[in-house]
């Protein structure tokens, strides 16, 4: 998935992230997390790809989007998950495996850390918070 393509949403775009998407040094290892996010990434793999040193690119990548690499990781994998569960049919379980994680549960839990809200509630609020709209005001 080409990188310009993967940055849609506006609230993961926090300070310093554009920033980073601009980052020379950092932009292979970015490049990496965003064409394969399911997969375990460390910081020894994503420091190589940047041709650095874990601990410089890990203070690199803090000082340039205000977060560490696996942080900034985490929350792109769940971007993804909201757009998933937002736009699309994909079972959780599905979804989970796709994202890198070992169980449907383990996803649910991250998720709900990081939106406030399971999966499955959140599609369903969303998809309501949609249909609410979309509908023609009655007169």
């Amino acid at each position: 998935m080409p990188l310009a393509r993967t940055v849609p949403a506006a609230n993961f775009i926090r300070k310093g992230q554009l920033r980073l998407l601009t980052d020379e040094r950092l932009r292979p290892a970015l490049t990496i997390m965003h064409a394969e996010p399911g997969r375990p990434w460390g910081l020894e793999e994503l420091a190589r790809a940047a041709a650095m040193s874990r601990t410089s690119f890990a203070e690199r990548f803090r000082t340039v989007a205000g977060v560490p690499p696996l942080t900034y990781l985490n929350r792109w994998r769940m971007l993804l998950a909201q757009r998933a569960l937002r736009d699309g049919d994909v079972r959780v379980g599905a979804l989970a495996v796709e994202l890198g994680y070992a169980s449907e549960s383990a996803f649910s839990t991250a998720f709900k850390r990081e939106v406030g809200e399971s999966p499955l509630r959140y599609r369903f609020r969303v998809r309501d918070e949609r249909s609410a709209r979309a509908e023609p005001l009655s007169m």
